[in-house]
């Protein structure tokens, strides 16, 4: 039953799948010190619904198995004709990742429900209050690497993740967790531009340019802005850098030049790109990360 399942998991292209019990997270520890110490910066919704985060059965009664899924996205970077990029999980020319993966989950949890008639489930991408890295971990799929990534070996670190929750009895024994396999490679601590990556596995959000682009409402400082190179959404540094990701450093024009981007009204940006992850920071955001880049070019 279980081996039918990934091979409908593996068919709609999912490159990892693993289980894990509805247990504490191993990294719960972690993450609650990190919150403590103010390392989420403003982002003040990761503090809440400690409770869930700590018991994810409360996200579904009942709950037996966490499944946990990794979807990859392309190592080529997206790039504007005059080559700014932004990072390579935003795919532009595509909806939004939550709407697109959720798309592709719903799939498995027919197929789910066909092997477990009745089983309740409940679709996660990134959204509900769960340690989606934690138990991927204790799934099996991939280890967190010191920029905490989850890699997942012979793949690397360009996924995104997903969960299903389900009362159906999935879980099986013997299932362990990978060792981490970084060993003495510091390249992703040693290549961020702007040292967020104070510590191996030790973010502080208010420094890291995926958050300063996106997340941040202010404006990007002009120290900020020379540390951007030629990205104004995200940052996939320490991803590229590491040694398990495949080195690719091509570019596949996806963007409309940076003077269209300046002069783009909202109604176009929205028809253009209302519906893909860019729509996460709004065009205003853009067009100042975009001024802070080409400042300093």
């Amino acid at each position: 039953m279980i081996s039918s399942f990934i091979k409908k998991a593996k068919h709609l292209g999912f490159v990892a799948v693993g289980m894990s019990r509805p247990e504490r997270p191993v990294f719960f520890d972690r993450f609650r010190e990190w919150i403590a110490d103010g390392k989420q910066a403003d982002m003040h919704w990761l503090g809440r619904y400690m409770d869930l985060r700590e018991n994810p059965e409360k996200l579904l009664k009942g709950c037996r198995t966490i499944i946990s899924l990794a979807y990859p996205y392309s190592p080529a970077k997206p790039s504007t004709s005059e080559g700014f990029t932004i990072a390579r999980y935003a795919e532009p020319e595509k909806a939004d990742y939550h709407t697109r993966l959720k798309s592709q989950v719903r799939k498995l949890v027919k197929t789910l429900l066909t092997l477990h008639p009745g089983c309740k489930t409940r679709i996660c991408v990134d959204s509900a209050p769960i340690l989606e890295r934690s138990f991927a971990y204790a799934s099996g799929i991939g280890f967190i690497g010191k920029n905490n990534a989850l890699i997942v070996p012979g793949h690397g670190s360009y996924v995104f993740l997903a969960e299903i929750l389900t009362s159906a009895e999935l879980f099986q024994s013997g299932i362990q967790s990978l060792e981490n396999q970084c060993g003495a490679c510091n390249r992703c601590i040693s290549a961020c531009p702007t040292g967020a990556l104070e510590a191996p596995y030790t973010l502080n959000a208010a420094k890291c340019l995926s958050y300063l682009t996106i997340e941040y409402h202010g404006e990007i400082q002009s120290s900020d802005g020379q540390n951007m190179g030629d990205c104004f959404f995200g940052c996939d540094v320490c991803q590229e850098v590491c040694p398990f990701n495949e080195c690719i450093s091509s570019r596949t024009v996806r963007l409309p030049s940076t003077d269209e981007m300046l002069t783009m009204e909202e109604a176009e940006f929205q028809i253009r790109f209302g519906e893909t992850a860019l729509s996460r920071s709004g065009l205003n955001k853009i067009k100042s990360n975009i001024r802070a880049l080409r400042s300093i070019h």
